[in-house]
């Protein structure tokens, strides 16, 4: 098994990080963080039927998927697939348990097919007709975590390149007052295990027993990194950034952590 992974690209949305070319420089400590208002996602892959029935989660996640495919200039097609969520869409789960509240329990046949956790990788699907491997996951706080390992596992056995999603956004009252999610974050990486001259970064993983994850020094991205799941993953964005190689290490909330180093 190589341990080694190039990072091809890299796809970015959250309040103050409008794009990997743009976030770049704030990531770097070139340009002060501000958490300005997130733009609208887009979903322009899908066909417009489609774009019209799914939520902002979903658009969110297929966004910084395109962006990152873009970026590499790669076809979606042969991409594997991962993709990471905390809980999914609940502002499909909170609109189907409002409809059985009431009377004849009207539930939406658009929203209960959504209600499934694989819904975004279905929809990505229908973009780009895919039709390669594709894993949706969940692991709490530890959900970007265990998609980085689900991911590159999937890349070394396959020994092909994988697109990693994780995305998570803040859930509608009265389901925010028992799960706080601060804003809205996608990130997509894509991730090959055949290394080439194009890559911004190699990762090399290492499994470690639990440590203290690496925080951000900015305030405002350590409050971002803290309230949202897939947000765990600004430290390696931040290095991915930087010019030179340094460790970080991402830790699940469990027994288990990861080291990875990362050289640029």
């Amino acid at each position: 098994m190589n341990p080694i992974l190039a990072v091809e690209s890299v796809g970015l949305l959250a309040p103050g990080l409008t794009g990997w070319a743009a976030s770049r420089p704030i990531l770097t400590g070139e340009q002060p963080y501000s958490a300005t208002p997130m733009p609208p996602p887009s979903a322009v892959l899908l066909p417009a039927n489609e774009r019209r029935r799914v939520t902002g989660l979903v658009k969110l996640a297929l966004h910084v998927a395109q962006e990152a495919i873009d970026q590499a200039g790669s076809d979606p097609q042969t991409i594997h697939t991962v993709f990471a969520s905390s809980g999914g869409d609940s502002e499909v789960l909170d609109k189907i348990c409002m409809a059985l509240t009431l009377p004849d329990r009207p539930v939406s046949p658009t929203h209960f097919h959504q209600s499934v956790h694989n819904t975004t990788a279905g929809y990505w699907s229908i973009a780009t007709g895919c039709r390669q491997a594709s894993i949706s996951l969940s692991a709490h706080d530890g959900s970007f975590l265990a998609g980085l390992r689900e991911a590159a596992t999937l890349a070394w056995v396959e020994s092909a390149p994988v697109l990693l999603i994780a995305y998570d956004a803040p859930h509608p009252f009265p389901l925010s007052e028992r799960r706080v999610i601060v804003a809205p974050f996608g990130v997509a990486l894509l991730l090959n295990p055949a290394p080439d001259d194009q890559r911004l970064a190699l990762l090399r993983l290492t499994q470690t027993a639990t440590a203290a994850a690496t925080v951000m020094a900015d305030p405002g991205l350590e409050t971002l990194r803290i309230g949202n799941p897939a947000a765990r993953s600004l430290p390696l964005l931040e290095v991915i950034a930087q010019p030179a190689g340094q460790w970080i290490t991402l830790a699940d909330g469990g027994n288990m952590g990861l080291c990875v180093e990362v050289t640029p």
